[in-house]
C-alpha cells in the first residue's frame, strides 16, 4: 500500500463509512476525487479532482459510492490506469482465511464472511452483513447492512442486496438484480429482476 495513502473514489454518505474504516484498519487516506467538489467529504478530506483524474496521482484507489450504476460508470472512468486498492477491511468484521475477496472490496464494521466465500472486486460487504460459507457475490455488488446470505448462495454482478434482506441458503440472484430492503429471497431469480416482500417476489 502507498505510503502517500488511499484516494477514495466519491466523497457522498458512503464515502464517510469508507472513511472510517480505512482509518480504523491503520491505513490513510490521502483524498478523494469526485465530479462534486462540493460533497460530504468537502472540509474533511482534500479534494483532488474529478474522478477521470484520479490515476494521475499514483495512489490506490477505492469506489467509495454505495449506487451500483454509478460505481460502474467509475470502474470504467478509472479503466486500465488506476492503482485499485487491496481488499479494506474493518478491524471488528472477520473474514474466514479460506474466504477470497477481490481488489477494491469493502468489508464494513461487524460483518461476517464464512468459509469459503468468494467476493468479486469492487463489491461492498457492508455493516453487519452476514454472507455465509461457499456463496459466490459478483463484482460490483453491493450487499447492504444487515443482509443475511445463507450458505451457498450466489449473488451476481452488479446485484443490489438492500437492507436487512435474507437470502436462502443454495439460491441464486442474477446479475443486475435489486432485492428490496427486509426481501427473503426464497428462489432462484433471474438477471435484471426486482425482487420485493415475504417471501420474495418479482415485482414487474
Amino acid at each position: 500500500m502507498s505510503a502517500r495513502g488511499i484516494i477514495l473514489i466519491g466523497g457522498g454518505g458512503h464515502a464517510k463509512v469508507v472513511f472510517d474504516t480505512i482509518r480504523a484498519s491503520g491505513m490513510v487516506v490521502m483524498g478523494y476525487c469526485d465530479d462534486n467538489a462540493q460533497s460530504a467529504m468537502s472540509g474533511s478530506l482534500e479534494y483532488l479532482g474529478a474522478i477521470g483524474g484520479a490515476s494521475a496521482h499514483d495512489a490506490p484507489v477505492v469506489i467509495a459510492i454505495g449506487d451500483v450504476v454509478t460505481r460502474r460508470r467509475c470502474i470504467g472512468e478509472l479503466g486500465r490506469g488506476a492503482r485499485v486498492a487491496e481488499p479494506i477491511i474493518h478491524p471488528s468484521a472477520v473474514v474466514s482465511a479460506s474466504a477470497e475477496l477481490g481488489e477494491g472490496v469493502l468489508v464494513g464494521p461487524g460483518a461476517i464472511v464464512n468459509a469459503d466465500a468468494r467476493v468479486g472486486s469492487h463489491a461492498i460487504i457492508n455493516s453487519g452483513v452476514i454472507v455465509e460459507h461457499d456463496c459466490r457475490v459478483g463484482e460490483n455488488a453491493h450487499i447492504a447492512p444487515g443482509t443475511v446470505l445463507g450458505g451457498g448462495v450466489c449473488v451476481g454482478v452488479d446485484v443490489l442486496v438492500g437492507i436487512g434482506a435474507r437470502v436462502l441458503p443454495g439460491v441464486s440472484v442474477g446479475d443486475g438484480c435489486v432485492v428490496g430492503a427486509g426481501a427473503v429471497v426464497v428462489r432462484d431469480v433471474g438477471g435484471g429482476a426486482v425482487v420485493v416482500g415475504v417471501p420474495g417476489r418479482r415485482r414487474d
